[in-house]
């Protein structure tokens, strides 16, 4: 068969990749050929979807036949950078993404994947770079969002992670990714009913992802009243509230208010039983009764 013929096959694949069906996609190379199957681009279309199916194994093997199909290519050196590196293989993860963007140093997905793999490794300035080279290019793209929230959060900067992905969900209200980011950045800052509004919107833009189905009922449950009196541990973390706690039971005492700091410190015990009993308590509670 002709590329011309088999030409349809692969644009009916490539629409279900955009509309984020990659079994489907999957299913539809499967009707190709032996001989038709070897071409490059099938490669990289069948790489694209295993990479959406979180199948990272396969995914690098088919980047990696693809390049032995057609030589080096940009958009294959970043499928298997993108596989290396999920895998935690970051050696070989690198030396792909450095071939791609030897070819292609301005490339958006190779800038982002990359500056992912940097932050891994601590090198946030480095990240930085590469994100502000991607932005320059794009700075709409899906990528770029979820790359600068992803600096953001290394940074420790949740406030601006958290306005990153409002601008990402302003820019694409489609995208699944942009809303759950926004709950899970929302979250990070205490701010339980943004948290769940963002994740429920992840969940009806993606009802097929579990994860994102995962987080929305985790923040459902936060919402509860009865997790009211844990928020501040998940707002500025446990070894942050505790500091807090010593620091007003010693100011007490330190004044002299010993009844007071007894009072507080007694408070302080029955929270911390509190958290410990009453959350995965009200957890199974609820999931018998939203069966």
């Amino acid at each position: 068969m002709t590329e011309h013929a088999y030409a349809p096959t692969l644009m009916r694949a490539h629409a279900l990749l955009a509309a984020d069906r990659p079994e489907e996609a999957l299913r539809e190379l499967a009707v190709l050929t032996e001989s038709d199957a070897v071409s490059a681009l099938v490669f990289e279309l069948r790489a694209a979807a295993l990479l959406q199916l979180e199948r990272w194994a396969e995914a690098g093997d088919a980047a990696r036949a693809g390049l032995a199909a057609g030589g080096p290519d940009p958009d294959l050196l970043c499928q298997l950078g993108l596989a290396e590196y999920r895998l935690g293989r970051h050696e070989t993860a690198e030396r792909a993404l450095l071939d791609g963007l030897a070819i292609a140093p301005e490339d958006v997905s190779l800038l982002c994947v990359y500056a992912r793999l940097c932050l891994e490794h601590g090198q946030r300035d480095k990240a930085r770079r590469l994100v502000e080279l991607a932005a320059a290019q794009d700075p709409d793209s899906p990528t770029v969002y979820s790359t600068r929230v992803q600096l953001a959060h290394a940074s420790g900067d949740d406030a601006l992670a958290q306005r990153i992905s409002r601008e990402f969900v302003a820019a694409h209200p489609e995208n699944a990714q942009a809303h759950a980011l926004l709950g899970g950045t929302s979250a990070a800052r205490g701010q339980v009913r943004s948290a769940y509004s963002g994740l429920r919107q992840a969940v009806a833009n993606d009802p097929a992802d579990r994860d994102y189905a995962k987080a929305a009922y985790e923040a459902r449950i936060a919402l509860h009243p009865l997790m009211l009196p844990v928020r501040p541990f998940a707002r500025f973390g446990s070894v942050k509230t505790w500091i807090a706690a010593i620091v007003v039971i010693y100011g007490l005492r330190a004044l002299g208010l010993y009844p007071l700091a007894t009072v507080a410190g007694l408070a302080w015990f029955a929270l911390c039983v509190y958290s410990w009993v009453v959350p995965p308590l009200l957890r199974r509670w609820l999931m018998r009764r939203w069966r």
